[in-house]
């Protein structure tokens, strides 16, 4: 009898695929074409964790569990179609908060042994890198290779994306991602969370020129990151303020533009490292939850056209995460092995919190 695969799979590269995301707080599942068509998506931005003002793990794992069947029925009516016409169950097997993933992978591979259908399991970081790829996202058709800028609250990392599966790390953070000092400056500020859209909205109304903050490995060879520095000195300096009453908000918005000018200046400066150190790249992207800034993607832009590169990022609902990106990693892998005459079997992959993108060669291929 021929395996799941090898019955399930078409020999073209038109594929519909049910994608799930659960890597952190957000349960989302999609829906996604091979053409660039999102035939259906639904999400859950978790609200359990407002009042503890960050992500608790257990908390989260558990909203997946409570939400994640709801949503994907109420998903796969609405999009009319019967499983004969979903070639393919996806879902995010880390990086991640391991409970979230262990729920929604676990999830999503019920689903696909079920209705007897493959299971492919995706890199998060991965799905972010190849995101703008997706047809009709932007008026760019994206080609191999181009510099990234994944920027969010768990990420921050230079990456040559040479080919699907190929990539060449180039730096990353070496202590906070963007975000997540984005998110505690936040805090600082009396803020509520999530962080990093209330921080940008505050830094509209503020003087970004009023006060000097570090700007951590700046002018340094290499692209890494270092955002640790630059969040405690904004503490230092609201150690000079009585906390236990709220900041005044003129006060509060030059703090929050201030240190949003600043990381942007950081991030700026290790990115041009980052594209001195690349050559033949077509383009620059971003993509993670902090490159819906507007304020950062502004300045990229100008950084883009600086080096006459062509400049792309996802429309804001898919920087952050979401199960769209799952799918459309999950066509980009099916596309690849169908080329390669390869059968694509990722079933017996455990999730994992820890996934760097150099160990992708965990992926099981079998020729087809």
């Amino acid at each position: 009898m021929p395996s799941i695969h090898q019955s399930h799979i078409k020999t073209n590269n038109s594929f519909t695929i049910l994608a799930i995301e659960s890597s952190c707080d957000d349960t989302a599942c999609a829906l996604v074409r091979s053409d660039g068509t999102i035939i259906s998506e639904q999400i859950y931005s978790q609200k359990e964790h407002i009042r503890f003002g960050g992500v608790v793990p257990e908390i989260a794992a558990r909203a997946h569990l409570y939400h994640l069947r709801n949503l994907v029925e109420k998903m796969i009516n609405t999009s009319n179609l019967s499983w004969n016409e979903i070639d393919a169950v996806a879902a995010t097997c880390g990086p991640g908060l391991i409970g979230g993933v262990i729920v929604g992978s676990s999830f999503a591979k019920g689903l696909a042994l079920s209705q007897n259908k493959p299971f492919i399991a995706i890199n998060h970081i991965e799905a972010h890198a190849l995101t703008v790829r997706i047809p009709n996202i932007s008026n760019i058709q994206v080609q191999f290779p181009y510099l990234l800028l994944l920027t969010s609250g768990g990420h921050c990392q230079c990456i040559e994306v040479t080919d699907v599966g190929h990539y060449r790390h180039l730096g990353g953070t070496i202590d906070d991602a963007a975000g997540e000092a984005f998110d505690k400056v936040a805090k600082m500020l009396g803020l509520p969370w999530p962080g990093g859209p209330a921080l940008e909205v505050l830094a509209k109304e503020g003087d970004e020129d009023r006060f000097a903050l570090p700007r951590p490995l700046y002018g340094r060879p290499g692209c890494d990151f270092s955002f640790s520095g630059l969040k405690t000195a904004v503490g230092n300096l609201l150690s000079d303020y009585d906390t236990t009453v709220p900041l005044p908000r003129t006060l509060a918005a030059d703090i929050a533009a201030s240190f949003q000018k600043t990381i942007t200046q950081s991030i700026l400066n290790r990115l041009e490292n980052a594209i001195q150190m690349v050559s033949g790249i077509s383009l620059l992207a971003t993509a993670g939850g902090v490159a819906a800034n507007k304020y950062l993607r502004n300045h990229l832009l100008n950084l883009a056209n600086k080096y006459n590169l062509p400049f792309i990022a996802p429309p804001m609902q898919y920087c952050t995460d979401n199960a769209v990106m799952i799918g459309w990693a999950a066509i980009e892998i099916l596309q690849q092995a169908r080329q390669n005459h390869m059968i694509i079997d990722d079933i017996a992959i455990l999730p994992r919190p820890r996934w760097p993108l150099s160990e992708l060669s965990q992926r099981i291929h079998h020729k087809g």
